[in-house]
């Protein structure tokens, strides 16, 4: 198994811990449906996706996953409030040209967010920003900037301090360290490659 279906599989064993049995998913930037078809096969929940990329949705439907082709932001405001136990963004968040939107739409779409996205104040991006005055090429990110998305990478600390401002409750946390293997409980902005959280509205 190749590094970044590796690192794939830490998404779905982490995300499965957090969406129960026969629950409504909705995964947004859904790609090719493979968390979904393993949501459905593991927990039997009745997933729906949905993402930009045409090709990617018929790779949904081959794989028996129902997903929608469309903008986020669009498909979400179709939606009434708790239309869905779980909504997912996993490693889409820092895609989005509305992340804010997004974020604070789901948690009223969805009573839970979970959200996965890699830490940009992870100790090599800091060195090779600072010392090499250039991004990190490495098996998660292996094109040069000129092949890549646009992209607006944040920290952990960023992260939790946005949800503070908007009020949102941090349910569960788990961070990697560089390996994606290995679990990181001391220094995560420093140290974790790679977050993932479970969110709810505060009532407080």
């Amino acid at each position: 198994m190749n590094p970044s279906k590796n690192k794939r599989q830490v998404d779905f064993h982490a995300i499965a811990q957090w969406v129960g049995k026969g629950e409504r998913v909705l995964d947004l930037g859904c790609g090719r449906g493979v968390l979904l078809e393993y949501l459905k096969q593991k927990n039997q929940v009745y997933g729906v996706g949905v993402d930009i990329d045409f090709q990617k949705i018929l790779s949904c439907i081959k794989r028996g996953v129902s997903a929608y082709q469309g903008d986020i932001k669009s498909f979400l405001n179709q939606f009434s409030d708790n239309s869905f136990d779980h909504v997912i963004l996993s490693r889409t968040i820092d895609q989005l040209e509305e992340p804010d939107f997004i974020i604070t739409k789901s948690l009223q779409v969805g009573k839970r967010v979970t959200v996965g996205f890699i830490n940009n104040g992870y100790w090599v991006n800091r060195w090779n920003s600072l010392f090499k005055g250039s991004r990190t090429i490495n098996d998660v990110y292996p094109n040069p900037w000129y092949k890549t998305l646009p992209s607006n990478s944040f920290s952990i600390r960023e992260f939790e301090a946005f949800c503070l401002k908007k009020n949102i409750k941090i349910e569960a946390r788990i961070c990697y360290s560089g390996d994606w293997k290995k679990k990181q409980t001391l220094f995560c902005n420093l140290l974790a490659g790679y977050a993932i959280y479970d969110l709810s509205l505060n009532d407080n």
